[in-house]
C-alpha cells in the first residue's frame, strides 16, 4: 500500500486498483467531535457515491467503513493540472458532469478543478462537504464556488472556461435557466459583500 497523498482530511493510499481513504484523526479539534465529524462525513460520502454510481461521473465504491472507504482508483490527472492547456475540450463535459450532480439533487459542497479526475472522462471527488438539496439557490452557490475556483487557479482562460461550462450546464441540468439565473443574483451579493 502506497501514500498518495495527505490532504487536510484524509490520507490516500493506493493498494493495486483501489483507493484507499482514510479520514485521519484531528489533534486540535475535541476527541468526541472529531470521532463524530469524521464517522459523519464518511457515512455521508459513502452514501453520495452509492447514489450516483449509476451515472459514471464518480469512482465505484467498494467498502466503506468507520473512518475509511475504499473505492475505485482512477489512473487519471487532476482537472486542475490540465484544464488550461485543454480547456476547449474539458469544459463541456465539465457542464455536464455537475448538471447530472445537480439533476440528482447532490451539492458537491467543494465543487473545484482539484476535485475533478479526468480520464477518458470526467470524474468528480471529494464529497467530505456535499449535502443532498432540490434548492436552485444551492446549486447556484455550488456553481458559483467552481467559478471562484476558475478565478483564482485558471486566471488566464476561467472567463472562456466558465462560459463552456455553463453553457453546457445550462443544456443538461433539469433546472438549468433557473440555476443561471440565480446565479447572476448569488454574484450580485458577493460583489456586494467584497464592497462593504
Amino acid at each position: 500500500m502506497k501514500l498518495l497523498m495527505q490532504g487536510a482530511e484524509a490520507k490516500l493510499y493506493r493498494d493495486k486498483k483501489i483507493l484507499i481513504k482514510d479520514r485521519v484523526k484531528k489533534s486540535y479539534r475535541i476527541s468526541e467531535l472529531d470521532t463524530k465529524l469524521r464517522k459523519r462525513r464518511t457515512k455521508l460520502e459513502a452514501a453520495v457515491l452509492k447514489k450516483l454510481s449509476p451515472t459514471g461521473i464518480v469512482p465505484e465504491l467498494y467498502e466503506s467503513e468507520e473512518f475509511v472507504l475504499k473505492m475505485e482508483y482512477l489512473d487519471g490527472n487532476p482537472v486542475v493540472d490540465v484544464l488550461d492547456a485543454t480547456y476547449t475540450k474539458l469544459c463541456g463535459k465539465i457542464g455536464k458532469v455537475v448538471a447530472e450532480l445537480h439533476n440528482h439533487n447532490i451539492i458537491h459542497g467543494d465543487l473545484t478543478t482539484s476535485n475533478m479526475i479526468v480520464t477518458d472522462k470526467i470524474y468528480l471527488i471529494d464529497f467530505g462537504l456535499s449535502f443532498q438539496s432540490h434548492r436552485i439557490e444551492d446549486m447556484a452557490v455550488d456553481l458559483h464556488l467552481l467559478r471562484q475556483a476558475l478565478e483564482s487557479k485558471h486566471w488566464k482562460v476561467w472567463e472562456k472556461a466558465y462560459s463552456l461550462i455553463l453553457a453546457s450546464y445550462v443544456k443538461h441540468a433539469k433546472l438549468g435557466s433557473e440555476v443561471k439565473n440565480k446565479i447572476k443574483k448569488v454574484e450580485k451579493r458577493g460583489r456586494y459583500k467584497q464592497k462593504s
